[in-house]
């Protein structure tokens, strides 16, 4: 049993409370508050003038698929050879033990979403992982990420170069409503034959993931910057009544509007980042504030390795700066994430019964100058850093 004392709880969802105490039995938080009583035998830290929150999540990264120090050896993130690849999964190509992910665990980032990138219309199969461990399959926090989709300019670069469709937007939106039609006939003659032993269809991998959309099972996870784009995305999305979240939103002010009113949630960033092409013209720290002021659930996305996983608070600091409210802050790095994510009845928060995802910080996280001193994932410490900062092994 491990104990965090006088230590000042964020708790994100229950208010902040100082001088509390963090009870974590096995990988449980089993009590939250003051003047919890601390077993005998039970491992003490002592947070004083500490500060101790949920793990942060990132809720779009390419971690572990696009390995930091490596050239195209650790480029695994891009099937870049079909348009249309919704049979991917992004476990089959994440090295656990790279970089980037050793480092956002030193630095409080214990959850991270990892999918596939913009070059495919549909990309394939996103997957929630900690940043900690050694064999991806253990590392697992839910399987039901969604299916990676993008609009905008990636898609067409890429296959402009290698002349085939989509060298337009009207040809991404196609194939993309094509798999999905296909999707749907597929689905229908399975439920039709399902109860038929001579009838039942061969699988198809490609439709498997799809037919997972339109069961509403998992969400469409649609890069989209412009609002051009965004707007194609949740035109599609009605039209074939599924679940869509924006990934990157770059654009999402000018249609705040309609993103609030179809209740979809907006990922936005990375926008600690340069305007590094045309579609990232409106990039502004004052998305994340005027999305949220009009009701549509904001996490952030450094796009790891775009933007390290480890900058997650200066990104969050950046977007209080811009007018975005601490308290929204910090819910776009704790539970709206877990939300998007279907997964904020484990993590996103500290409350009795949820996952001991946790960092204790020397000081405010959104002060450049704190250091997340201690890292716990699933109630094992992971990271301690004093200085230097140490990955236990």
């Amino acid at each position: 049993m491990l104990a965090i004392t006088n230590v000042r709880i964020l708790t994100v969802t229950q208010g902040t409370i100082d001088g509390g105490t963090v009870l974590i039995d096995g990988n449980k938080i089993e009590a939250v508050g003051r003047g919890v009583a601390v077993p005998q035998g039970a491992k003490v830290i002592d947070g004083t003038d500490k500060v101790l929150t949920p793990g942060l999540i990132d809720a779009h990264s390419h971690a572990g698929l696009d390995e930091e120090g490596f050239g195209f050896e650790g480029w695994d993130y891009n099937e870049a050879t079909d348009p249309a690849t919704p049979w991917l999964r992004a476990i089959d190509g994440i090295n656990p033990v790279e970089m980037g992910l050793r480092d956002a665990a030193a630095n409080g980032i214990t959850t991270v979403c990892v999918v596939p990138g913009s070059a495919n219309v549909l990309g394939g199969e996103g997957i929630v992982i900690h940043t900690y461990g050694s064999i991806v399959d253990e590392m697992v926090v839910s399987r039901d990420a969604g299916l990676k989709v993008a609009f905008g300019e990636n898609p067409k670069r890429v296959y402009q170069g290698q002349k085939k469709m989509p060298t337009t937007r009207m040809g991404t939106a196609a194939i993309l409503r094509e798999n999905l039609v296909r999707a749907m006939n597929y689905m229908t003659k399975m439920e039709k034959n399902q109860k038929d032993p001579d009838k039942q269809l061969e699988r198809d991998l490609r439709m498997e993931a799809l037919v997972r959309v339109l069961r509403r099972e998992i969400p469409l996870r649609a890069h989209a910057h412009r609002a051009d784009d965004i707007m194609t995305a949740l035109r599609i999305a009605d039209e074939f009544q599924v679940r869509v979240v924006i990934e990157h939103a770059t654009e999402g002010h000018k249609i705040a509007q309609q993103l609030s009113t179809r209740g979809v949630p907006a990922v936005v960033g990375p926008t600690l980042s340069s305007r590094s092409k045309v579609e990232l013209q409106e990039l502004s720290f004052n998305t994340p504030a005027i999305l949220t002021k009009a009701g549509v659930k904001v996490a952030f996305t450094l796009d790891h390795p775009v933007i390290p996983l480890k900058y997650l608070p200066v990104v969050a600091a950046l977007a209080v700066k811009a007018g975005l409210p601490e308290a929204e802050a910090w819910k776009a790095m704790t539970i709206n994430p877990a939300e998007i994510l279907g997964l904020s009845q484990k993590i996103g928060s500290i409350e009795a019964g949820k996952e001991a995802d946790l960092v204790l910080w020397s000081g405010d996280p959104l002060d450049i100058r704190s250091q997340a001193e201690v890292t716990i994932i699933a109630g094992q410490i992971v990271a301690e850093c004093s200085k230097p900062c140490e990955i236990l092994q």
